[in-house]
């Protein structure tokens, strides 16, 4: 599994914005992803991020190439954050419920 990390300050009157947005991308997820998660920073409240988790560092290789621009960026962009950084992580090991 490998983790994308993409994060930007997101203005209050643009929250719902970025909510519709990340709901319908996700509508229509590339097969490559297994779970995508929009957050809100709890002391910062304008700090937003959005956790990809991908079947593999591969899997994301292949949807970059296959596309202009990230639906990640789309998003963060239709809501005003026009350059959110971006981190990648390697998973190491996990642990589910079940």
């Amino acid at each position: 599994m490998f983790v994308t990390q993409l994060e930007g300050l997101v203005d209050e009157d643009q929250w719902e914005t970025l909510k519709e947005e990340f709901r319908a991308a996700g509508n229509q997820l590339p097969a490559g992803i297994y779970q995508s998660y929009l957050i809100q920073d709890t002391a910062d409240q304008e700090l937003w991020r959005i956790f990809t988790v991908w079947h593999s560092r591969e899997a994301l290789q292949e949807y970059r190439a296959s596309v202009d621009a990230p639906a990640g960026y789309l998003i963060f962009g239709r809501a005003g954050v026009l350059d959110p950084e971006v981190t990648f992580f390697d998973v190491m090991e996990h642990a589910s419920e079940g």
